[in-house]
């Protein structure tokens, strides 16, 4: 199993990425990261993380799941044509499609939560959200069918494991 977790090309959300990441490993997924930038990539935090993929090069079929990470620089991908690309594909693949904290907001943007139940962090993001034709819970983690949506930092490791439970 493998799943493609997606960071900001700076200002990811460092504990959305790494305790997601650690739950996916923990389960034996092996995990790649992507971003807008190859690299070192810092996060909110101070956390660095190596992007060895760009999304240009992502091709979506060979990941079982595709996680957007959220974090303040994620809203770069809000009208990104790769991301949104990449979101479209791994839906229409029936893959496992992820976004945490204000990530939801990309997948709504790339139309792929129309009908969907889904979470985002506060706020505006949450006008995003329905925007795109998603019902907002409110719940901390929020599960309609292979899309798993978090809200925020203190979901990360409850989001991994969702990902985990429907990867298996």
């Amino acid at each position: 199993m493998k799943a493609l977790l997606i960071i900001a090309p700076a200002n990811f959300r460092d504990e959305e990425l790494f305790h997601t990441q650690e739950e996916l490993e923990k389960a034996g997924i092996e995990t790649a990261v992507a971003s807008s930038k190859r690299g070192t990539i810092r996060g909110m935090l101070g956390g660095t993380a190596e992007a060895k993929i760009l999304l240009s090069e992502v091709d979506t079929a060979q990941y079982d799941a595709v996680i957007f990470i959220g974090g303040s620089g994620a809203s770069v991908y809000y009208e990104d044509r790769e991301a949104h690309r990449i979101a479209r594909e791994a839906a229409k693949l029936g893959k496992v499609l992820g976004a945490i904290c204000i990530a939801p907001g990309i997948l709504a943007k790339a139309g792929v939560l129309k009908g969907k139940k889904a979470t985002i962090w506060n706020g505006q993001f949450i006008e995003i959200l329905e925007a795109g034709g998603a019902t907002y819970t409110g719940k901390s983690v929020e599960i309609d069918g292979k899309i798993i949506t978090a809200n925020g930092p203190p979901a990360a490791r409850e989001f991994g494991r969702a990902i985990v439970k429907a990867l298996r």
